[in-house]
């Protein structure tokens, strides 16, 4: 089998010269391989992979073992790009006698008909991405050389096959493939004997109509062109910073003038405005990385806000950590009921609270902050006998561990959204385990559904949750709660179902209701209305409506009462300056201090790579869960807080070396 390496290869500038080689090659039928290095989730990271490019379209295949693998026949003409794919393709064929070799399974399939663009990495020059209409590849190569060989193999490919409209709202006809004929019309203007100079006039009529529908289609296609090349650029300089742990940036992108038929105009800024649902005054104010905007739904505080905090009030991860807690008191009656003997009630108690935290995302879509890492958070409210903490205990991936102890309960968890960019929405997987302990030691623990942001650039905004919730209990019941996906055509949004059975599988009580309304359950399998009973009613929202659909629990959480700043660490997100500027509307003093902490955010990475560890929380073995280590209320009593770092402080490199 003719097989051969590719070995210094033109840059992607210099592809343009040999379009005639490249297509003599392609319709020859040679085909590209290779391993390249793909980007499967935070979880298991890079891994590599077989890829095949071959007559339009680009296959990889999983690598387990160079015996197992059999990926081209003898008779293929293959190029092979890279040292690396070279040496395990020898491999393959020195084990060749050692046994049948398993066919190996394509798991991936990408034709370039419908691939919209690719580009190489800004911050990495081994790293490159294709953009189809509803995913992306992010593909890392051994070498410089070897990312310039797939481009080139791509880009000649592509001049080959006429690209394929993608498919939706945006598909549009190129107006180059647009044409018209008058011919039959001439032909029956002759046959009703109008004379030939009449018939002239009547196809240039013809002619100068069709010519300015043409010049609209190619306003519309050209319009098109530079929106979708946008969302592109948009998605890869999330996918830079997501790449090199910078969350905290303002990324400026090509100042495109997209001019509407109809509509007047708008630039690419006011686009990325639109994704984040943020006014142009606000443009240059904290980070508007799309992933951070879309996190976590989050929060903030009082009982009232003053009509310049009301205008930039923005909600905080930390914080939303602790409105799930809004509805505690469905713990407490769940504590009593167990007490009393009612397992079964305490179980349903614990579904109502399970629920409950979602109430408070009704209309919530705006942009968080991402806390520094290190930056914690505290709440204790006597009156409810709850008090909570919280602290961020990794950068990247961004985790924050929380506890919180009530009346005869504790509550811990971490949280960390994996999310997937589908060009109009963003899927936001929330990872970790969230555990209930009782005080006589019974114990709940769930993870929570899928979030789903849809309508980021065209539309009314709007979140849904969906997916099924398992709280597994250690006793006699378990739970299991559906939060039904919203359609289109839904006139019954925010639907949970669920039930909750016990050890054998019998169903012992039946629960249903709305996430952002109220909760229901029937003893047993059977399904009555009319005889439910209540479990949980979210509060009525405030009389004036903050412009964040902020509720009033929500309102309380950021307040600097007196004589609680005294008693605050130096690492509570209260004391965070921006933030504190943009509350009582004080924009450029904020800005200032929002590019002053992103330098700091920036260098979190390498703090944390130099062996950085949390102050409050302590990871568990290999599950990457995090655990309350205690003495932080001990440490607050005592105003001890030596070993806490200013981090809203100055911050240079030479602190983050010796971190």
């Amino acid at each position: 089998m003719p097989l051969t390496r590719s070995k210094s290869l033109p840059s992607t500038d210099a592809i343009a010269e040999n379009g005639g080689s490249d297509r003599q090659n392609l319709s020859s039928g040679r085909s590209v391989a290779g391993i390249l290095h793909k980007w499967t989730n935070y979880g298991k990271g890079w891994r590599s992979r077989w890829f095949l490019l071959r007559d339009g379209i680009l296959s990889y295949s999983k690598i387990r073992r160079p015996e197992n693998v059999n990926l081209l026949s003898p008779s293929d003409d293959v190029r092979l790009i890279g040292d690396n794919s070279t040496d395990r393709l020898s491999r393959m064929y020195s084990c060749s006698g050692r046994g049948r070799r398993k066919h190996h399974k394509t798991i991936g399939i990408v034709h370039l008909k419908q691939v919209s663009s690719y580009r190489e990495s800004k911050s990495d020059n081994k790293k490159f991405y294709i953009f189809t209409a509803n995913k992306t590849l992010h593909l890392r190569t051994d070498s410089r050389s070897d990312r310039a060989a797939w481009l080139q193999a791509l880009a000649s490919t592509r001049r080959i096959l006429p690209l394929q409209s993608i498919s939706g709202d945006f598909s549009f006809v190129s107006p180059t493939d647009l044409s018209i004929s008058t011919e039959r019309l001439k032909k029956r203007l002759r046959e009703n004997g109008i004379n030939e100079n009449l018939v002239k006039e009547c196809e240039e009529i013809v002619d100068s109509a069709f010519s300015e529908v043409q010049e609209q289609i190619k306003l519309l296609h050209e319009e098109r062109t530079k929106l979708l090349d946008a969302l592109k650029q948009l998605e890869m300089a999330n996918l830079e910073a997501e790449a090199s742990g910078i969350h905290e940036s303002v990324y400026q992108l090509p100042n495109h003038n997209y001019s509407s038929l109809r509509s007047g105009k708008y630039s690419v800024q006011v686009l990325h405005l639109m994704c984040l649902r943020i006014s142009p005054r606000k443009m240059s104010l904290p980070s508007m990385t799309l992933l951070s905007v879309l996190a976590n739904l989050m929060l903030v505080p009082r009982t009232c806000i003053s009509k310049d905090e009301q205008g930039f009030l923005i909600q905080q991860r930390k914080r939303k950590c602790f409105e799930d807690l809004e509805y505690s008191y469905l713990l407490d009656q769940a504590y009593e009921y167990g007490k009393s003997g009612n397992s079964l009630l305490r179980a349903l108690y614990v579904a109502a609270f399970a629920v409950s935290g979602y109430a408070s995302t009704e209309g919530r879509h705006c942009k968080p902050f991402n806390p520094l890492l290190g930056e914690t958070y505290e709440a204790d409210f006597p009156e409810k006998g709850i008090r909570f903490f919280s602290e961020k205990v990794s950068h990247h991936p961004t985790v924050i561990a929380c506890h919180c102890e009530g009346k005869g309960w504790k509550f811990w968890g971490d949280t960390n959204l994996r999310s997937k960019f589908w060009g109009r929405s963003i899927q936001l997987e929330p990872v970790g385990v969230l555990t209930l302990e009782f005080d006589d030691g019974e114990t709940f623990q769930w993870s929570k559904v899928t979030t789903t942001i849809y309508n980021i650039l065209l539309g009314k905004l709007y979140c849904d949750h969906h997916g099924t919730m398992q709280i597994r209990g250690n006793r006699q019941y378990s739970s299991t709660l559906k939060f039904k996906e919203q359609s289109i055509l839904d006139r019954n949004p925010h639907q949970v179902n669920g039930f909750v059975e016990d050890v054998t599988g019998k169903k012992a009580a039946t629960i249903f209701g709305k996430w952002n309304d109220s909760l229901h359950y029937v003893s047993g399998d059977a399904f009555n209305k009319a005889s439910a009973s209540l479990l949980w009613k979210s509060t009525k929202p405030p009389p004036n409506v903050t412009r964040y659909n902020l509720t009033s629990f929500a309102i309380t959480l950021n307040e600097l009462t007196p004589g609680l700043e005294e008693k605050l660490p130096p690492t509570d997100s209260r004391l965070r300056p921006d933030q504190r500027h943009l509350e009582k509307g004080e924009y450029e003093k904020a800005n200032e201090e929002k590019q002053r902490l992103e330098r700091r955010q920036r260098m979190s990475r390498k703090i944390q790579e130099s062996g950085w560890r949390p102050r409050w929380f302590e990871p568990q073995g290999e599950s990457e869960s995090y655990k309350y280590t205690g003495g932080y209320w001990e440490a607050r009593n005592e105003r001890r807080w030596d070993d806490c770092p200013n981090i809203f402080g100055e911050f240079t490199e030479e602190i983050a070396d010796c971190a």
